[in-house]
């Protein structure tokens, strides 16, 4: 009977965490430079790196503010988690947001994990990795 408490004091010692661990690793970086395109886009890049064991969706969501002016837009390509780096490139459509220029920027990128309800719909989108910087847009039209 001792050896069965003991047993079962030694199952959860070695299986519980202490509240405030940290089991998985997500980061996401903006590179210093974006570009404008000669099809009026904005391009922002970085690397990231994610763990996600779960079935839930995860997107990269960018934004540029500059001016007054902001344009954001959400990763069209799958994000692979598997703790590994990995490059990303996200490209936003200057079409309604004229303001853009070469020169000085704050690029934002955010790491975000999508939790879907029952419907299509999202149920909460929480980020988990985020970096801010002031970037140097540079103009190739």
């Amino acid at each position: 009977m001792a050896f069965a408490a003991l047993s079962a004091l030694a199952a959860t010692t070695v299986f519980t965490a202490p509240a405030d661990a940290t089991v998985f690793e997500n980061r996401i970086s903006v590179r210093q430079d974006a570009h404008i395109g000669d099809d009026d886009t904005v391009t922002l890049s970085g690397t990231y790196v994610c763990e996600d064991p779960s079935p839930v969706g995860v997107q990269i969501a960018t934004a540029l503010a500059q001016d007054g002016t902001r344009l954001g837009t959400t990763s069209k390509r799958e994000v692979i988690c598997d703790g590994q780096e990995h490059e990303w490139q996200s490209t936003a459509s200057m079409r309604f947001t004229k303001g853009i220029h070469a020169g000085e920027a704050r690029a934002e990128a955010r790491l975000e994990v999508v939790r879907v309800g029952s419907g299509l719909m999202p149920r909460a989108i929480d980020t988990v990795a985020q970096d801010e910087r002031i970037v140097e847009l540079f103009d190739h039209r």
